[in-house]
């Protein structure tokens, strides 16, 4: 899950596993695999920077 900010100001999370694409077109938008898009704040930089902490912080506390 990521925390983005909608153009409004409204704070949403979003499950990144439901991300299909994203574009800066000047502003970021998020095509989800649902057909549904976002438009946000963050730039995709970041958004690709918080999905890489997220995974990194989810799967290295796997156990064997």
């Amino acid at each position: 899950m990521v925390y983005l900010t909608r153009l409004n100001g409204e704070k949403i999370v979003l499950n990144i596993d439901l991300i299909e694409i994203m574009e800066e077109t000047p502003d970021t938008i998020v095509t989800l695999t649902t057909g549904k898009k976002l438009v946000v704040r963050e730039p995709v930089r970041k958004i690709r920077e918080d999905i890489i902490k997220f995974r990194k912080r989810t799967c290295t506390n796997l156990k064997a």
